[in-house]
Protein backbone atom coordinates (compact mmCIF):
# COMPACT_ATOMS: atom_id res chain seq x y z
CA UNK A 1 0.00 0.00 0.00
CA UNK A 2 3.03 2.32 0.04
CA UNK A 3 2.64 3.06 -3.68
CA UNK A 4 -0.83 3.25 -5.20
CA UNK A 5 -1.90 2.88 -7.92
CA UNK A 6 0.80 0.56 -9.18
CA UNK A 7 0.41 1.73 -12.74
CA UNK A 8 2.80 1.62 -15.65
CA UNK A 9 4.97 4.67 -16.19
CA UNK A 10 4.20 6.75 -19.28
CA UNK A 11 7.87 7.13 -20.24
CA UNK A 12 11.17 5.36 -19.65
CA UNK A 13 12.57 8.47 -17.97
CA UNK A 14 10.94 10.06 -14.95
CA UNK A 15 8.88 13.23 -14.91
CA UNK A 16 9.96 15.79 -12.30
CA UNK A 17 7.18 18.06 -11.03
CA UNK A 18 8.98 19.97 -8.24
CA UNK A 19 12.38 21.67 -8.17
CA UNK A 20 14.23 22.77 -5.04
CA UNK A 21 14.92 26.44 -5.67
CA UNK A 22 18.47 27.35 -4.71
CA UNK A 23 20.06 30.78 -4.37
CA UNK A 24 22.74 30.14 -7.01
CA UNK A 25 21.90 30.46 -10.69
CA UNK A 26 22.84 27.00 -11.93
CA UNK A 27 21.03 23.85 -13.10
CA UNK A 28 19.07 22.06 -10.39
CA UNK A 29 19.63 18.58 -11.82
CA UNK A 30 21.49 16.30 -14.19
CA UNK A 31 20.87 12.96 -15.88
CA UNK A 32 22.98 9.88 -16.51
CA UNK A 33 22.71 6.27 -17.57
CA UNK A 34 22.71 3.48 -15.03
CA UNK A 35 25.73 1.22 -15.54
CA UNK A 36 25.51 -1.30 -12.70
CA UNK A 37 26.80 -1.85 -9.18
CA UNK A 38 30.16 -2.51 -7.59
CA UNK A 39 31.63 -2.17 -4.10
CA UNK A 40 34.25 -0.03 -2.42
CA UNK A 41 36.38 -0.31 0.69
CA UNK A 42 36.09 3.02 2.47
CA UNK A 43 37.13 4.56 5.77
CA UNK A 44 33.96 5.14 7.79
CA UNK A 45 33.61 8.86 8.60
CA UNK A 46 30.15 8.86 10.20
CA UNK A 47 30.35 10.51 13.63
CA UNK A 48 27.80 8.22 15.32
CA UNK A 49 28.89 4.97 13.67
CA UNK A 50 30.31 2.16 15.86
CA UNK A 51 32.83 1.47 13.06
CA UNK A 52 34.05 5.08 12.78
CA UNK A 53 37.60 5.14 11.45
CA UNK A 54 37.51 1.49 10.37
CA UNK A 55 37.62 0.13 6.84
CA UNK A 56 34.20 -1.14 5.75
CA UNK A 57 32.62 -2.28 2.47
CA UNK A 58 30.13 -0.01 0.72
CA UNK A 59 27.88 -0.94 -2.25
CA UNK A 60 27.66 1.81 -4.89
CA UNK A 61 25.82 2.34 -8.17
CA UNK A 62 27.78 3.57 -11.17
CA UNK A 63 26.00 6.22 -13.28
CA UNK A 64 27.64 7.34 -16.52
CA UNK A 65 27.08 11.06 -17.09
CA UNK A 66 28.12 12.32 -20.55
CA UNK A 67 27.65 16.09 -21.05
CA UNK A 68 24.14 17.31 -21.84
CA UNK A 69 23.40 20.00 -24.41
CA UNK A 70 21.08 22.99 -23.94
CA UNK A 71 18.77 23.08 -26.97
CA UNK A 72 16.69 26.02 -25.77
CA UNK A 73 15.14 27.99 -22.93
CA UNK A 74 11.51 27.80 -21.83
CA UNK A 75 9.77 30.82 -20.33
CA UNK A 76 6.85 30.54 -17.89
CA UNK A 77 4.31 32.99 -16.53
CA UNK A 78 1.80 32.57 -13.71
CA UNK A 79 -1.80 31.63 -14.42
CA UNK A 80 -4.09 30.71 -11.53
CA UNK A 81 -1.01 30.60 -9.29
CA UNK A 82 0.62 27.95 -11.50
CA UNK A 83 3.50 28.33 -13.98
CA UNK A 84 2.30 27.97 -17.58
CA UNK A 85 4.56 27.81 -20.63
CA UNK A 86 4.50 31.17 -22.44
CA UNK A 87 7.22 30.86 -25.08
CA UNK A 88 10.36 28.95 -25.97
CA UNK A 89 13.66 30.11 -27.43
CA UNK A 90 15.77 27.67 -29.46
CA UNK A 91 19.54 27.65 -29.83
CA UNK A 92 20.94 28.90 -33.13
CA UNK A 93 22.49 25.53 -33.94
CA UNK A 94 20.89 22.21 -32.96
CA UNK A 95 22.32 18.69 -33.05
CA UNK A 96 21.22 16.42 -35.87
CA UNK A 97 20.46 13.64 -33.36
CA UNK A 98 17.78 15.84 -31.78
CA UNK A 99 15.65 15.35 -34.91
CA UNK A 100 15.35 11.68 -33.95
CA UNK A 101 13.39 12.67 -30.84
CA UNK A 102 11.28 15.62 -32.07
CA UNK A 103 10.57 17.80 -35.08
CA UNK A 104 13.10 20.63 -35.19
CA UNK A 105 11.96 24.20 -35.84
CA UNK A 106 13.14 25.88 -39.03
CA UNK A 107 14.10 29.08 -37.28
CA UNK A 108 13.44 30.51 -33.83
CA UNK A 109 11.26 33.59 -34.09
CA UNK A 110 12.11 34.82 -30.59
CA UNK A 111 15.69 35.66 -29.63
CA UNK A 112 16.91 35.21 -26.10
CA UNK A 113 18.30 38.76 -25.95
CA UNK A 114 14.79 40.14 -26.47
CA UNK A 115 13.39 38.44 -23.36
CA UNK A 116 12.63 40.55 -20.28
CA UNK A 117 12.74 38.81 -16.87
CA UNK A 118 9.96 40.97 -15.39
CA UNK A 119 7.46 39.48 -17.87
CA UNK A 120 8.01 35.90 -16.68
CA UNK A 121 8.00 34.09 -13.37
CA UNK A 122 10.46 31.34 -14.24
CA UNK A 123 12.96 30.13 -16.83
CA UNK A 124 13.96 26.50 -17.43
CA UNK A 125 16.58 24.86 -19.62
CA UNK A 126 15.31 22.66 -22.45
CA UNK A 127 18.08 20.08 -22.78
CA UNK A 128 18.82 16.75 -24.40
CA UNK A 129 21.22 13.96 -23.54
CA UNK A 130 24.09 12.82 -25.75
CA UNK A 131 24.03 8.99 -25.57
CA UNK A 132 26.48 8.76 -28.50
CA UNK A 133 29.23 9.92 -26.13
CA UNK A 134 28.47 6.90 -23.95
CA UNK A 135 28.30 4.58 -27.01
CA UNK A 136 24.76 3.51 -26.11
CA UNK A 137 22.40 4.67 -28.87
CA UNK A 138 21.60 7.58 -31.19
CA UNK A 139 18.23 8.92 -30.04
CA UNK A 140 18.55 11.38 -27.12
CA UNK A 141 16.11 11.97 -24.27
CA UNK A 142 14.62 15.49 -24.16
CA UNK A 143 13.35 17.18 -21.01
CA UNK A 144 13.45 20.31 -18.84
CA UNK A 145 15.76 21.22 -15.97
CA UNK A 146 15.06 24.02 -13.50
CA UNK A 147 17.46 26.86 -12.74
CA UNK A 148 18.19 28.32 -9.31
CA UNK A 149 17.92 31.98 -8.35
CA UNK A 150 15.37 34.65 -9.26
CA UNK A 151 14.05 35.13 -12.83
CA UNK A 152 16.67 37.77 -13.67
CA UNK A 153 19.50 35.49 -12.55
CA UNK A 154 17.94 32.53 -14.37
CA UNK A 155 17.79 34.46 -17.64
CA UNK A 156 21.38 35.67 -17.36
CA UNK A 157 22.58 32.13 -16.76
CA UNK A 158 20.49 30.77 -19.62
CA UNK A 159 22.11 33.26 -22.02
CA UNK A 160 25.55 31.87 -21.16
CA UNK A 161 24.73 28.18 -21.70
CA UNK A 162 22.18 28.08 -24.53
CA UNK A 163 23.54 25.91 -27.34
CA UNK A 164 26.43 24.70 -25.14
CA UNK A 165 27.27 21.59 -23.12
CA UNK A 166 26.70 21.19 -19.38
CA UNK A 167 29.04 18.89 -17.47
CA UNK A 168 28.27 16.92 -14.33
CA UNK A 169 30.91 18.92 -12.43
CA UNK A 170 28.95 22.11 -13.19
CA UNK A 171 26.01 20.81 -11.17
CA UNK A 172 27.08 18.34 -8.47
CA UNK A 173 30.11 17.81 -6.24
CA UNK A 174 31.56 14.91 -4.31
CA UNK A 175 29.83 14.19 -0.99
CA UNK A 176 26.63 16.03 -1.96
CA UNK A 177 23.13 14.70 -1.36
CA UNK A 178 20.82 14.20 -4.35
CA UNK A 179 17.34 12.88 -5.08
CA UNK A 180 17.12 10.18 -7.76
CA UNK A 181 14.16 9.90 -10.14
CA UNK A 182 13.92 6.80 -12.31
CA UNK A 183 11.62 4.10 -13.68
CA UNK A 184 12.01 0.64 -12.17
CA UNK A 185 12.60 -2.57 -14.09
CA UNK A 186 9.40 -3.77 -15.80
CA UNK A 187 8.10 -7.29 -15.06
CA UNK A 188 4.82 -7.15 -16.98
CA UNK A 189 1.56 -8.69 -15.78
CA UNK A 190 2.04 -10.62 -12.52
CA UNK A 191 -0.33 -12.34 -10.13
CA UNK A 192 -1.09 -11.34 -6.52
CA UNK A 193 1.38 -13.84 -5.04
CA UNK A 194 4.41 -12.27 -6.69
CA UNK A 195 2.98 -8.74 -6.84
CA UNK A 196 1.73 -8.38 -3.26
CA UNK A 197 3.11 -11.41 -1.42
CA UNK A 198 -0.28 -13.12 -0.92
CA UNK A 199 0.04 -16.52 0.77
CA UNK A 200 -0.52 -19.60 -1.38
CA UNK A 201 -3.53 -21.52 -0.05
CA UNK A 202 -3.82 -25.23 0.70
CA UNK A 203 -3.78 -27.69 -2.17
CA UNK A 204 -7.33 -28.70 -1.13
CA UNK A 205 -8.74 -25.18 -1.53
CA UNK A 206 -11.50 -24.73 -4.09
CA UNK A 207 -11.26 -22.76 -7.33
CA UNK A 208 -7.77 -21.34 -6.83
CA UNK A 209 -4.62 -21.60 -4.76
CA UNK A 210 -2.92 -18.35 -5.77
CA UNK A 211 -5.92 -16.03 -5.39
CA UNK A 212 -6.40 -13.22 -2.83
CA UNK A 213 -9.29 -14.89 -0.95
CA UNK A 214 -12.50 -13.00 -0.12
CA UNK A 215 -13.10 -10.17 -2.58
CA UNK A 216 -15.97 -8.44 -0.77
CA UNK A 217 -19.64 -8.22 -1.87
CA UNK A 218 -21.13 -10.23 -4.73
CA UNK A 219 -21.65 -7.27 -7.04
CA UNK A 220 -19.11 -6.56 -9.75
CA UNK A 221 -16.97 -3.90 -8.02
CA UNK A 222 -14.34 -5.07 -5.56
CA UNK A 223 -12.52 -3.00 -2.96
CA UNK A 224 -9.42 -1.30 -4.34
CA UNK A 225 -7.09 -2.39 -1.46
CA UNK A 226 -7.60 -6.08 -2.34
CA UNK A 227 -4.50 -7.61 -3.93
CA UNK A 228 -5.07 -8.45 -7.59
CA UNK A 229 -3.06 -9.27 -10.66
CA UNK A 230 -1.74 -6.34 -12.64
CA UNK A 231 1.27 -4.41 -13.85
CA UNK A 232 4.44 -5.06 -11.83
CA UNK A 233 7.54 -2.96 -12.34
CA UNK A 234 8.13 -0.10 -14.77
CA UNK A 235 6.94 2.32 -12.08
CA UNK A 236 8.31 5.81 -11.53
CA UNK A 237 10.11 6.02 -8.20
CA UNK A 238 11.91 8.80 -6.30
CA UNK A 239 14.58 8.08 -3.68
CA UNK A 240 15.62 10.91 -1.38
CA UNK A 241 19.02 11.95 -0.01
CA UNK A 242 21.35 9.64 -1.91
CA UNK A 243 25.02 10.49 -1.35
CA UNK A 244 27.52 11.04 -4.15
CA UNK A 245 30.64 9.15 -3.09
CA UNK A 246 32.78 10.14 -6.07
CA UNK A 247 32.66 12.23 -9.24
CA UNK A 248 35.06 10.45 -11.58
CA UNK A 249 36.71 11.56 -14.81
CA UNK A 250 38.91 8.51 -15.53
CA UNK A 251 36.81 5.46 -16.53
CA UNK A 252 39.85 3.18 -16.17
CA UNK A 253 39.52 3.50 -12.39
CA UNK A 254 36.04 1.96 -12.36
CA UNK A 255 35.78 -0.41 -15.36
CA UNK A 256 35.96 -4.07 -14.20
CA UNK A 257 37.58 -6.88 -16.13
CA UNK A 258 35.25 -7.76 -19.02
CA UNK A 259 33.07 -4.67 -18.50
CA UNK A 260 29.80 -4.29 -16.60
CA UNK A 261 27.04 -6.84 -17.14
CA UNK A 262 24.53 -5.81 -19.87
CA UNK A 263 26.37 -2.51 -20.31
CA UNK A 264 30.05 -2.74 -21.24
CA UNK A 265 32.73 -0.22 -20.34
CA UNK A 266 32.28 3.33 -19.09
CA UNK A 267 33.84 5.89 -21.45
CA UNK A 268 32.49 9.22 -20.04
CA UNK A 269 32.54 10.96 -16.65
CA UNK A 270 30.66 9.01 -14.02
CA UNK A 271 29.18 9.15 -10.52
CA UNK A 272 29.43 6.63 -7.70
CA UNK A 273 26.23 6.86 -5.64
CA UNK A 274 25.86 5.06 -2.33
CA UNK A 275 23.42 2.15 -2.39
CA UNK A 276 21.18 0.96 -5.20
CA UNK A 277 18.98 2.81 -7.69
CA UNK A 278 15.82 1.54 -9.45
CA UNK A 279 15.89 0.48 -13.07
CA UNK A 280 17.91 -1.81 -15.36
CA UNK A 281 21.24 -1.07 -16.99
CA UNK A 282 21.28 1.66 -19.69
CA UNK A 283 18.15 3.37 -18.29
CA UNK A 284 18.23 7.13 -17.77
CA UNK A 285 18.33 8.30 -14.15
CA UNK A 286 17.63 11.92 -13.25
CA UNK A 287 19.37 13.42 -10.24
CA UNK A 288 18.18 16.65 -8.60
CA UNK A 289 19.13 18.82 -5.66
CA UNK A 290 17.46 17.40 -2.50
CA UNK A 291 13.98 18.61 -1.59
CA UNK A 292 14.37 17.71 2.10
CA UNK A 293 18.08 17.31 2.75
CA UNK A 294 19.24 15.59 5.93
CA UNK A 295 20.76 18.35 8.09
CA UNK A 296 22.70 15.85 10.21
CA UNK A 297 24.27 14.40 7.08
CA UNK A 298 28.06 14.44 6.69
CA UNK A 299 28.91 16.61 3.69
CA UNK A 300 32.32 14.99 3.25
CA UNK A 301 32.51 11.82 1.22
CA UNK A 302 34.45 8.96 2.86
CA UNK A 303 37.98 8.21 1.71
CA UNK A 304 38.12 5.32 -0.78
CA UNK A 305 40.92 2.84 -0.15
CA UNK A 306 39.93 0.19 -2.70
CA UNK A 307 37.60 -0.08 -5.71
CA UNK A 308 36.55 -3.52 -6.88
CA UNK A 309 37.64 -4.13 -10.49
CA UNK A 310 36.93 -7.87 -10.40
CA UNK A 311 34.89 -9.35 -13.23
CA UNK A 312 31.12 -9.12 -12.77
CA UNK A 313 30.50 -12.16 -14.96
Amino acid sequence: MQFWPRQKASSSHARIRTWNRGKDAKPLGFAGYKVGMTHLIITDNRSTSPTKGDSIAMPVTVVECPPMKVAGVRCYHLRNHKPVLATQVWADKLDKDLSRALALPQQSKTKIDSLKPELFCEFRLFIHTQPRLARLKKTPEVFEIGIGGNPAQQLEYAKTVIGKDIKITDVFAQGQQVDSHSVSTGKGLQGPVKRFGVSIRSHKSEKTKRGPGALGPWHGNFNWPVAHAGQMGYHQRTEYNKQIIQVGEDPAKINPAGGFMHYGNVVSPYLLIKGSLPGPAKRLIKLTTPLRANKNFSKEAPAITHTSLASKQ
